[in-house]
C-alpha cells in the first residue's frame, strides 16, 4: 500500500459499514454476514484481517444490545449457560482451523473464499426457508430441559401483561450450536442467521426471547473466537475501526428506518445480495486455485 492511499480504505470502509448498518437492522441479519463475504469479494486485504474486523463487529453489536435484552428479561442467561458452553470451544476451534488453513497452505486463502461462499449458500437457504413463530406451542418437554428448567417469562407491554414460556429439545440445541460456533469461529460471521431459528424453531423459545438470548450468546462465542484472531496478529486496526464505527452510526439510523420500511422487500434484497456474494466468492475462490 502506497504512502498515499493507506488513508483512502479507512473512508471507504466507514462508508460501506456504514450502508451495511443501515441494511442488517431492515432485513434481520448481522452485519458482519454482509460485511465478511463482500470484503472478501471486492476487498484486497487477507481473507484473516477481514474474519477478525467481522467477530468485532458482530461482537460490539451483541454488546451494545445484550444487557438490554437481559434487563428486560428477554434474554434468557438458563437457556444460554448449557449452549454457549458447548458453542464457546467450537467457536475456538473454529477459529484456529480457519487460521491454520490460511497459513498452513500455500493456496489456503483460496479453500477459506470457496467454503466461505459455500457457507453464504447455506445461510441463503436457512433465510429463505425458516419462518419465525412469535409464540411456538411446546407440547412436550425433554427430560433435560426439565431437569435444568428452562422456562421464563418477561413483561409484554404489547398485550400488557407478564408472559411465561418453556423451552424444549436441548440435546439437538446443544449440537445445533456446536457446528454454528465453529462456522461463526472460523468465517468470522455473526451466528445470529442461525441462532434464532434454532432457539424459536427447535426449542421453542418465543422470537423475542430467541433474537435476544442469541445476542446474549454472541457476546461469549465471537468474544473467544476474537481472542484467537487477535493473538494470531489477525486483528488490523486499520480494518477494525472504521468498520465498527461505520456499521454502528448506520445501524442507529437503520433501527429508526426500520419502523416505516417495508422489511420483506428489504429481506429478499439481502438474500440476493448475499447469493451473488456466495457465488462470487467461490468464483474468486477457485480462480485462485487455476480451475478458471
Amino acid at each position: 500500500m502506497d504512502p498515499i492511499s493507506w488513508w483512502v480504505w479507512p473512508i471507504i470502509l466507514f462508508v460501506f459499514t456504514f450502508i451495511i448498518g443501515i441494511i442488517a437492522p431492515l432485513s434481520g441479519v448481522g452485519g458482519g454476514v454482509l460485511f465478511v463475504p463482500l470484503s472478501t469479494a471486492f476487498f484486497p486485504f487477507s481473507v484473516d484481517f477481514i474474519r477478525g474486523a467481522g467477530l468485532i463487529m458482530a461482537l460490539t453489536s451483541a454488546l451494545s444490545s445484550a444487557p438490554q435484552f437481559i434487563k428486560r428479561g428477554l434474554a434468557n442467561i438458563k437457556i444460554m449457560a448449557p449452549v454457549v458452553c458447548i458453542s464457546m470451544v467450537t467457536s475456538i476451534i473454529g477459529g484456529i482451523v480457519g487460521l491454520w488453513i490460511t497459513n498452513a497452505f500455500p493456496s489456503g486463502k483460496y479453500y477459506i473464499t470457496i467454503a466461505l461462499g459455500l457457507v453464504l449458500l447455506l445461510i441463503f437457504f436457512v433465510m429463505a426457508t425458516s419462518k419465525r413463530i412469535e409464540f411456538p406451542e411446546v407440547k412436550e418437554v425433554d427430560v433435560l430441559s426439565k431437569k435444568l428448567g428452562l422456562t421464563g417469562a418477561w413483561y409484554e407491554p404489547s398485550v400488557n401483561k407478564i408472559l411465561e414460556y418453556k423451552t424444549t429439545k436441548l440435546p439437538i440445541g446443544i449440537l445445533c450450536f456446536s457446528v454454528v460456533g465453529f462456522i461463526a469461529g472460523m468465517f468470522g460471521l455473526g451466528a445470529g442467521w442461525a441462532n434464532v431459528p434454532v432457539l424459536n424453531l427447535i426449542m421453542g423459545a418465543p422470537i423475542k426471547v430467541a433474537v435476544a438470548t442469541s445476542m446474549a450468546v454472541i457476546t461469549v462465542n465471537d468474544a473467544a473466537a476474537a481472542w484467537i484472531y487477535m493473538a494470531k496478529g489477525a486483528m488490523l486496526p486499520l480494518i477494525v475501526v472504521p468498520s465498527v464505527v461505520g456499521i454502528t452510526i448506520g445501524a442507529r439510523i437503520g433501527a429508526r428506518l426500520a419502523v416505516r420500511a417495508k422489511p420483506a422487500f428489504v429481506k429478499y434484497l439481502v438474500m440476493g445480495i448475499m447469493l451473488f456474494a456466495a457465488l462470487l466468492n467461490v468464483y474468486k475462490g477457485l480462480r485462485g486455485l487455476g480451475i478458471f
